[in-house]
């Protein structure tokens, strides 16, 4: 009875230990995970400073994550995301799919560069697509499944991107504008959970949508006030991928 006690302490020693370990060392997991992961969905540089997340209450935060240009344009980022909050539902953490409360991107800031007919944006945009449709396996390849067999999804009650800006063009021509703010609400909620590659493709579409609205309307402006050079760099970025998209319809809608 005696032996059966101290093994029985020990184990709810060990327990302990693992619950105290997971907790301190959660946000470096995190960390790894992005930085090791997330070159492959994107087909960038990609990389998260840190990060910390309570596994008890699922509420965190993310810093410094960097998307680097896809290839073919600047050595410049593509965006720094600055501070993501994250609400996670701690339970789900231990299945296939993983519920969000909310997700809180505050003051990221885009760098935005256009040739005749792409984007930076948009050819971002076609390599997580590309992830998405699985011509880019995950690694050796084989895609990343979920500890019991099943790929792992995610559901996201609510997605804000906030006090966003843009910058179009390079060095000191560079013109910076607001980028209106970005709401998602239920997203992968009725699919019953969609996979981290279509979410972002989701958010990107989002994302470029603005970004063309955004650089539109500053031209605009400044033909009114008189800055005709600058604005018609701007209207010309705007148009670029507007084209690239068919004739400025909507990027979030794909024709049937």
């Amino acid at each position: 009875m005696k032996k059966l006690l101290i093994i029985l302490g020990l184990l709810a020693v060990l327990a302990v230990a693992a619950v105290i370990y997971v907790s301190m060392n959660l946000g470096e997991i995190v960390t790894a995970g992005v930085n090791r992961y997330g070159p492959q969905l994107t087909q960038t540089k990609l990389t998260l400073e840190s990060a910390r997340i309570s596994p008890f209450s699922g509420v965190g935060t993310l810093n410094g994550l960097v998307i680097g240009n896809p290839k073919g344009w600047s050595d410049a980022n593509l965006a720094s995301l600055g501070k993501i909050h994250l609400d996670v539902v701690p339970s789900s953490l231990r299945g296939d799919h993983i519920i969000i409360n909310e997700v809180i991107i505050e003051a990221p800031v885009f760098n935005y560069e256009t040739k005749i007919i792409s984007s930076n944006v948009a050819d971002l945009l076609a390599n997580i697509e590309q992830a998405l449709g699985g011509a880019k396996p995950a690694v050796d390849g084989k895609t990343q499944p979920a500890a019991g067999g099943a790929p792992v999804k995610f559901s996201v009650k609510k997605f804000r991107l906030l006090n966003g800006s843009v910058r179009v063009g390079l060095g000191p021509a560079a013109t910076i504008v607001p980028l209106p703010a970005i709401e998602i609400d239920e997203l992968g909620t009725k699919e019953g959970g969609i996979t981290i590659a279509q979410a972002a493709s989701v958010v990107m579409n989002q994302v470029i949508g603005k970004i063309v609205g955004a650089t539109a309307g500053a031209a605009s402006d400044l033909l009114k006030t008189g800055g005709a050079a600058s604005a018609e760099s701007m209207k010309k970025a705007g148009e670029a991928i507007k084209g690239f998209f068919g004739g400025g319809k909507d990027p979030a809608k794909k024709e049937p």
